[in-house]
C-alpha cells in the first residue's frame, strides 16, 4: 500500500488531527514564552549601567519562544485546509500512550502530596502488577526496596533531600 493510500486509510479510522496538535503545541510554546517574558520583566530585563539585569537573557529567550510559537501557529493556519485530512495519531495508537501518561501525571502529583518515596513504592508496585503481571512477593519486595535504596542513596549518603511526605515526617526525616 502506498503512503497516500495509508494516509487516507488512517483518516477514515480517525484519530487526533495534525492541525490541532500543531496549533495547540504552538500556543503552548507561546504561553511558555509569554510567562518567561512576563517574569523577566518583573525581575528586571534591561541593560543596567553595570551590565545586564538578571532577567535580560531570559527575556530574550522568552521573546524567541513567543515569536517561534507565533510563527508555528501562523504556519498551521496557512496550511489549515491542507492539514484537514492529516491524522497525527490514531486513537488506537494513542491509548497505550495515555495508559502510561496518566498514571505518570498522577505519580508527579502524588510526590507533592505524599512524598517521593511512598509515591514511588505505589507507582512501581502498581505498574508491576498492572502492566508486568508480576506476582505479589516480587512486586512488594521491589516496590519497597527501590524507594529504600533511593532514600539511603540520596538522603543518607549524598545528603540530598528529596520531597518527603507525612510518613517521612512521622519517622523524623
Amino acid at each position: 500500500m502506498d503512503q497516500e493510500a495509508q494516509g487516507g486509510a488512517a483518516a477514515t479510522r480517525g484519530g487526533l488531527s495534525t492541525r490541532w496538535v500543531e496549533l495547540i503545541v504552538a500556543l503552548l510554546i507561546c504561553l511558555g514564552g509569554a510567562i518567561v517574558v512576563f517574569d523577566s520583566v518583573r525581575i528586571g530585563a534591561k541593560w543596567a549601567s553595570d551590565g545586564p539585569e538578571s532577567g535580560y537573557f531570559p527575556f530574550l529567550t522568552g521573546a524567541c519562544l513567543l515569536l517561534s510559537g507565533a510563527w508555528i501557529a501562523g504556519a498551521v493556519l496557512v496550511r489549515w485546509k491542507r492539514l484537514a485530512s492529516s491524522v497525527f495519531v490514531e486513537w488506537t495508537a494513542l491509548k497505550p500512550v495515555l495508559e502510561m501518561l496518566l498514571p505518570t501525571i498522577a505519580f508527579v502529583v502524588a510526590i507533592k502530596l505524599i512524598g517521593i518515596y511512598v509515591a514511588s513504592a505505589i507507582f512501581i508496585g502498581a505498574f508491576m502488577v498492572w502492566k508486568g503481571r508480576y506476582r505479589w512477593p516480587l512486586t512488594v519486595s521491589v516496590s519497597l526496596c527501590v524507594p529504600v535504596a533511593m532514600f539511603l542513596l540520596f538522603e543518607v549518603w549524598f545528603l540530598v533531600p528529596l520531597p518527603k511526605g507525612p510518613l517521612e515526617n512521622m519517622l523524623g526525616y
